[in-house]
């Protein structure tokens, strides 16, 4: 990544008035855009290479720096190409490549836009070198900031933040959540970039700023390490079981079978209550099956309320349930959380539904335009619609905080959990319809939102990968994949808030403020050099 000497001439595609620099010639741009994307994508699990994503974005800021705003869309959408249709090929196991393609396109446009930003603000990092790494982490939190919102409320998969699961900068999630920590990673790529250039044919001296940002990004890292996690305890801990039944077989067909998908989570409660009886296990206070757990509405359909009721009584224990519901509304189901207690059964008033169903996988927006592009959409019958409110569950022993699947990728309803009372994070998911890469991607959020917040977390699934996430990020009792398990373990419960959970959205608000305002310092200062003399 070299740049030529100003005193050579502007080339034809280089921002205006940029006092005679060039980006890199359009043949080398092209595949540093790619390989940005691909070290993007190395970062994230499951091959979970962390330092690539800094390498990631400084390859992308030097794509497209200096370039005009096409060139920088252009270049930015390639390497959102490279990262996205890998990292999201899970989606198109059981559903044809037409889902994925449109999903992976729709997020690359994303970067297509980050990159004609970046192309934009180039004066400003020229003019102000120390200010490219800071522009870089702005832009990138703006970016994403976006994304996790629209269309449709957004999908955050992909998140830079979520590439930092084993990194140090993963703690600074606790100061201010995840767009501290994309914000974190961006920098640091803005560090890489910002370093490496420069005309290295120059004298000896180019390599003193070279040092003073390497010292700036050994901070960066060692600041991650110093951040301490967790927060003031409740004093009390509770034994959790994670039932984990799998399913006859993988696929959207997964629950054509739903009776023996219920029979399996019941079974493996039954043995281990069987157990605990013989004394070789301890007793859980809770045990926690995982969405769709029985997609078999168990409070319309007795068999099912019963086999439910048998194991929450052998076990003795509250089971949270991942349960399908009918209603309210004609042709309309729930995905829900439901405490089934033992001996009493169904707690009517211990009920999370989801907030965030998935567009186009649980509901259908705009219905009959979609089918015109693919009939795939039929597959969902029926709407599942939102819940309105947040997935505190008082089991009793502990108060659980409920998320649902990919909503543990949005911040605010994990954080909604948090300051409504819940001591210990819950997240129910499905991984039948897609694979365990899937699953390790999503469990790499749940270890971003326990240190976010302070408060332990598990993850449940059909399949695998369930596992125990203490305060401080760390993984306990994983799971396989397509594989039958149950793990007990011991939990602190957590008290308090964090730092990020009181500050919430304010930092992610503040850093996209500075974003839109870069954006704006640099189409003042294209101005100035338009109307300059000569």
């Amino acid at each position: 990544m070299t740049t030529l000497d100003r005193e050579q001439p502007r080339a034809t595609d280089g921002a205006p008035g940029d006092g005679g620099t060039r980006p890199l010639p359009l043949t080398l741009a092209v595949p540093t855009a790619v390989l940005a994307g691909v070290a993007l994508l190395l970062a994230f699990p499951q091959y979970g290479w962390w330092p690539l994503a800094p390498v990631g974005v400084a390859l992308l800021a030097a794509a497209v720096h200096r370039r005009r705003l096409r060139a920088g869309a252009g270049l930015g959408f390639l390497t959102g190409v490279a990262l996205f249709a890998p990292l999201l090929e899970w989606t198109n196991l059981h559903t044809g490549y037409l889902p994925w393609a449109l999903l992976s396109l729709l997020q690359a446009a994303y970067l297509a836009l980050l990159g004609a930003a970046a192309a934009w603000v180039s004066p400003l990092a020229d003019r102000h070198r120390a200010a490219w790494p800071l522009l870089t982490g702005v832009l990138w939190v703006g970016q994403e900031a976006l994304r996790d919102r629209t269309p449709f409320g957004g999908f955050p998969w992909g998140r830079l933040a979520f590439s930092q699961d084993t990194s140090p900068l993963l703690k600074l999630a606790a100061l201010g959540g995840a767009p501290l920590v994309t914000f974190a990673v961006a920098v640091a790529g803005g560090l890489l970039v910002t370093a490496a250039w420069r005309d290295w044919r120059r004298a000896p001296g180019q390599w003193r700023p070279v040092a003073g940002l390497t010292a700036a990004l050994v901070a960066l890292l060692a600041a991650g390490t110093a951040v301490p996690t967790g927060v003031r305890g409740a004093g009390d801990t509770v034994t959790v079981a994670i039932v984990q039944g799998n399913v006859p077989r993988l696929g959207l067909d997964f629950n054509a079978q739903r009776q023996a998908v219920l029979n399996n989570h019941v079974d493996a409660t039954l043995e281990l209550a069987r157990r605990v009886a013989e004394g070789g296990q301890d007793r859980p206070d809770v045990v926690v099956w995982p969405e769709n757990s029985s997609d078999i509405d168990p409070l319309r359909n007795p068999g099912a309320g019963e086999r439910i009721s048998r194991a929450a009584d052998a076990i003795g224990a509250p089971i949270l349930v991942g349960a399908v519901l009918v209603g309210p509304g004609q042709g309309e189901v729930r995905n829900a959380g439901l405490l089934w207690r033992p001996g009493t059964g169904p707690d009517l008033d211990q009920v999370y539904t989801k907030r965030h169903p998935v567009p186009f996988a649980e509901y259908v927006p705009l219905r009959s335009i979609a089918r015109k592009v693919s009939s795939q959409v039929d597959r969902v019958r029926s709407d599942f619609v939102a819940g309105d409110r947040p997935g505190v569950l008082n089991t009793g022993p502990a108060v659980l905080g409920d998320v649902i699947c990919f909503e543990v990728a949005y911040d605010g309803l994990v954080r909604d959990t948090v300051t409504g009372g819940a001591q210990l994070l819950v997240v129910q998911t499905n991984n039948a319809t897609f694979d365990v890469a899937e699953a390790r991607q999503q469990l790499a959020m749940v270890r971003l939102r326990a240190v976010e917040h302070g408060r332990a977390a598990l993850m449940a699934s059909t399949v695998g990968v369930s596992g125990f996430v203490s305060p401080d990020g760390r993984v306990d009792g994983a799971t396989g994949f397509n594989t039958a398990a149950v793990v007990v373990r011991q939990m602190e419960l957590g008290d308090g808030r964090t730092p990020a959970t009181t500050a919430g959205v304010w930092p992610e608000v503040a850093l996209t403020a500075l974003a839109v305002a870069a954006l704006a310092g640099a189409a003042v200062l294209r101005r100035r050099r338009e109307v300059a003399p000569g």
